[in-house]
């Protein structure tokens, strides 16, 4: 089967796809015939070598958790999902740009037939991250609530959950995305220079702050007098220990029930998560190309 691998640290030029063997399912697991393989930018991250004293990788190294797909072969002691079904799920090995990928039958849930295959499989990651942010900042009805990088794979559930949860949502985006998430019952603010100010004539008083950007939003959030207990980011290591904000993200929030949940929404017509664009499993370089020029609403997805 073919497969996405990299044998070193570095740019897209070290990914390549490559045939390796089928793996096998062990007790307890399924083998999965991917359909679809979001790609998130924590794999370039680690595939730079950015996050080697936290996620070292080994090599030769997979790549990718998040995925959809039919099952192919079920192991010993499998009794939730049999031959031909079509799930939702994601795997910890690095190892979902392929063919075939073998997933704990814990990390599985049935896709509905209102989620199509491109949203199921990049649902994962982006899906469980916000739906951790969100709870972290512990909205209710009345609260007013900011969300950076709005547009993003992150950004575009977490604004929409939040809505969920009775917030107003100021979304930070580049204009491009402001038709998109004024659609979604957010207002947009552009970012830059002079964002608190916007921030203020557009709300008022801030409750709550989402980042999943990085650079200086935790000081936005606090020069904008939120409390450090209702800031979470995902993109901000430092931030938890200097700032005491909540860094609640994809591990908080992971889970077969929270990928059911986020599903139902999704194919009830209640959640929406915008896909930018889809390439083939061997275009991975142009993937991740693609990730690297930012400004992307939504999710990119391999299709093997």
């Amino acid at each position: 089967m073919k497969a996405v691998r990299f044998d070193e640290y570095g740019g897209v030029g070290v990914l390549k796809v490559v045939d390796v063997p089928k793996p096998v399912p062990g007790p307890g697991q399924v083998l999965v015939q991917v359909k679809a393989a979001g790609i998130n930018p924590g794999e370039a991250k680690i595939r730079e070598g950015l996050l080697h004293a936290r996620w070292p990788a080994t090599f030769p190294s997979g790549q990718g958790s998040d995925l959809a797909g039919i099952v192919a072969e079920t192991g010993p002691g499998v009794t939730g999902f049999g031959v031909g079904d079509e799930v939702i799920g994601y795997t910890d090995n690095r190892s979902s740009q392929a063919e075939y990928v073998v997933v704990e039958e814990h990390d599985l849930t049935a896709r509905p037939a209102g989620v199509p295959w491109e949203v199921a499989g990049a649902l994962n990651v982006a899906g469980a991250t916000a739906f951790a942010a969100v709870r972290a900042v512990a909205l209710t009805e009345g609260d007013t609530v900011v969300v950076a990088g709005a547009a993003g794979g992150v950004g575009s559930l977490a604004v929409q959950l939040a809505r969920r949860a009775g917030a107003t949502v100021i979304g930070l985006a580049s204009p491009a995305n402001h038709d998109w998430l004024a659609g979604h019952g957010v207002i947009p603010v552009a970012y830059g220079d002079g964002v608190a100010g916007r921030i203020r004539q557009a709300a008022g008083k801030v409750d709550a702050f989402i980042d999943t950007f990085g650079a200086d939003y935790v000081e936005l959030a606090l020069e904008l007098g939120v409390e450090p207990s209702r800031i979470d980011t995902i993109a901000n290591f430092e931030a938890p220990a200097k700032f005491g904000v909540k860094a609640e993200g994809n591990t908080a929030g992971a889970g077969a029930s929270t990928l059911a949940e986020l599903a139902g929404l999704i194919a009830d017509g209640q959640l929406e998560l915008p896909i930018a664009a889809t390439f083939p499993l061997g275009q991975v370089q142009d993937a991740y190309r693609r990730l690297a020029s930012g400004h992307i609403r939504g999710k990119i997805v391999l299709i093997p």
